[in-house]
């Protein structure tokens, strides 16, 4: 068995409502090159990826309304300083709100450059290139 690519086998986060979060993320993820690879229709989940599905949105199992966690955010990489941008606007047009403009962020090292958005649920997505283009 060849081993995975990265540390973590996937992440989910709660969603209220199932349509609105996959044509949400459809769009977004799109633009750093993710695509909807599982579904789940029974437990209204979708699992998104490039190799395997590992960023899920699903609504909650025990029934409850979703919360965004606080502290909690997720990151997607992005190819280049243009495509965070494009993330961003993407995501904007798509129903999130502003959580952080495209731009550099020293604090998290010399050639980082990011933004943040929050999802029509609240969840905090961020896309970040770590290069020097």
């Amino acid at each position: 068995m060849s081993e995975m690519p990265g540390m973590m086998s996937h992440v989910s986060v709660g969603v209220n409502d199932y349509q609105r979060a996959v044509a949400f993320y459809d769009k977004i993820l799109a633009v750093v090159g993710g695509r909807r690879m599982m579904e789940h229709p029974a437990l209204a989940a979708a699992g998104y990826g490039k190799q395997f599905p590992e960023f899920w949105v699903q609504k909650p199992a025990d029934g409850g309304p979703a919360s965004a966690g606080n502290g909690a955010h997720f990151g997607f990489q992005a190819a280049s300083k243009a495509q965070v941008d494009e993330f961003h606007r993407a995501a904007l047009a798509a129903g999130a709100t502003d959580a952080g403009a495209p731009g550099p962020r020293p604090d998290y090292g010399k050639a980082y450059y990011g933004c943040f958005v929050r999802d029509p649920d609240g969840n905090k997505i961020e896309a970040a290139f770590r290069g020097g283009q």
